[in-house]
């Protein structure tokens, strides 16, 4: 404890320098401490008194509140540890109070949710019995006004349904021999020579943003505009830090980044969008001059994209997306799948190529399914639907290693489980890392073992909302499959022209991250195969 307190004073007494010698950042973070502490203070007796008090019968119900779960001091004890790892907070709640229990962080009530009995009561919610808005409101400087978690619930629908729009079956299809091409360029690029030893995790980070600028985001910024947008991405990536989380308009630099980074996206998508309407009307104006017909001439001239779908998208009013909403729904759909589809890709491999066996059959499965029979090697939607071994491998490190460790909505209407009620106000949680680790669930939870989604066994199937990793019912992920192609397409190629081996152990998971990966670096060495 003395060394805890030692290092803290000696944070401080660094950050007070910097304050001194007039760093912002510094000077932010001071008020802000000064100002939470005295927050904390008034508050500390009334929260005293809650966690202290027994489970009562909720307002007209004769049901209990589920149980508190507090350790270390009342009132900073779940805090501390909440703040140290919350994941392994909610492990201990759960293995001493079971499948539904509360913790109390601050001010915040969160209840948690634990296994597939119980996950059903947050998956089969509407969006008007538990919100994902003031959850996820810290979002909004960076996704921008009226779009998304800014949105009232009947708008975000509507943009809901623009996204599914952008990301069906015939859209994906498309889409695949884009994520093909990019792949084999970064690789012979970056992967060149007879061997070498390369970051996986930053390969594959480099890599997905290439793929989803070019599918969600167009031609043209992939070709012309990509160094500066995958710059402003990182600013407003970086503006999102857990100080957004409480104070996402705090004065700090990375914040005054980010809000210039967005400003900055909108100017060049207005542009791209102008440009692209008036080269549609021109295209028109010149069929009809030569008696074609203006419509089909535009439809075959469109581009292939998330942007064209969010730029032909109408409300069921008629209206259509300002370029500012169209702005933001890019970032969102963006912001949704690039940690996640990089992490979840570099965990696959991770895993996989420490056994060899797997990727034998892995290979076997490339073979028959990506290879005609005069030998030439294709890869596109339909082939990749049938790589039902890759799809396991990735479905498992998944399930081992999920990058959000949390999935929470606000109770707008009182729920129930069992003897239980979750008040309105409270924040409902539902941990997939917690959960997908249940040896009455998955068995032997610890191994890497992509054969128990396989007939017979099929672990997954026996209980619905068992596998969480891109959630489920009615908060199903809507990127699901495009995260599944993008991943089997990358793999495909890798495995294609590469042989590697994973150097050193496997690294731990990353829980200082908002979406939790491997700590870097994720090391493996190549060797480029002979045809």
């Amino acid at each position: 404890m003395g060394t805890i307190l030692a290092a803290l004073a000696n944070q401080f007494q660094a950050l007070l320098a910097r304050a001194r010698d007039g760093d912002t950042d510094a000077i932010g973070w001071l008020a802000l401490g000064v100002a939470a502490l005295v927050w904390l203070m008034t508050r500390a007796a009334q929260a005293l008194a809650t966690l202290l008090s027994p489970a009562k019968p909720a307002e007209g119900l004769e049901l209990a509140y589920p149980p508190l779960y507090t350790e270390g001091f009342p009132v900073v004890g779940n805090v501390a540890a909440f703040a140290r790892n919350p994941l392994q907070l909610a492990k201990r709640a759960y293995a001493q109070l079971g499948d539904v229990f509360t913790l109390r962080v601050g001010p915040k009530r969160f209840t948690f949710l634990v296994g597939p009995r119980a996950h059903e009561v947050f998956f089969r919610a509407n969006d008007d019995e538990l919100d994902q808005g003031p959850v996820y409101g810290f979002s909004v400087p960076v996704f921008g006004r009226g779009v998304v978690y800014d949105a009232p619930l009947a708008i975000r629908l509507e943009q809901f349904r623009f996204v599914s729009t952008a990301l069906r079956a015939a859209r994906l299809r498309e889409y695949v021999p884009l994520m093909v091409a990019e792949a084999e360029t970064y690789f012979k690029r970056h992967w060149h020579g007879t061997d070498g030893t390369a970051d996986l995790l930053k390969s594959l980070s480099e890599l997905i943003i290439l793929t989803a600028s070019r599918c969600l985001m167009g031609r043209e910024v992939r070709e012309q505009l990509f160094e500066e947008v995958s710059t402003l991405y990182h600013q407003l990536d970086q503006g999102m830090q857990p100080l957004s989380v409480f104070a996402p308009h705090f004065p700090c630099k990375a914040h005054w980044q980010r809000d210039r980074a967005r400003r900055e996206m909108r100017r060049l998508f207005a542009s791209i969008i102008a440009n692209r309407r008036k080269r549609y009307q021109e295209i028109a104006a010149q069929a009809e001059s030569v008696g074609q017909d203006p419509q089909q001439a535009l439809e075959a001239a469109k581009e292939v994209d998330v942007l064209q779908v969010f730029m032909d998208s109408q409300y069921r009013d008629g209206s259509r997306l300002t370029d500012d909403q169209i702005t933001g729904l890019l970032i969102a759909v963006l912001f949704a799948g690039q940690h996640t589809s990089t992490i979840t890709g570099t965990w696959t491999g991770l895993l996989m190529l420490r056994k060899p066996e797997l990727v034998t059959r892995v290979r076997a499965e490339q073979e028959q399914v990506l290879y005609d029979d005069d030998g030439c090697f294709k890869i596109d939607y339909d082939a990749l639907l049938r790589l039902d071994v890759m799809h396991r491998c990735i479905k498992e490190a998944l399930r081992m290693y999920p990058p959000l460790i949390f999935l929470m909505r606000e109770v707008v209407i009182p729920r129930t489980y069992r003897d239980y009620v979750i008040p309105k106000g409270d924040i409902v949680v539902v941990s997939p890392p917690l959960a997908m680790s249940l040896p009455e669930v998955f068995a032997d939870p610890d191994r890497y073992d992509p054969d128990r989604y396989a007939p017979p066994r099929e672990e997954d199937k026996r209980v619905p909302f068992s596998h969480i990793g891109f959630g489920g019912g009615r908060h199903a992920c809507m990127g699901e499959q495009f995260a599944y192609l993008q991943i089997k397409t990358i793999w495909s190629v890798i495995l294609r022209d590469y042989d590697l081996e994973p150097v050193g152990p496997l690294p731990l998971p990353d829980y200082s991250a908002m979406v939790v990966g491997p700590k870097p670096p994720c090391l493996v060495r190549w060797r480029r195969r002979t045809p």
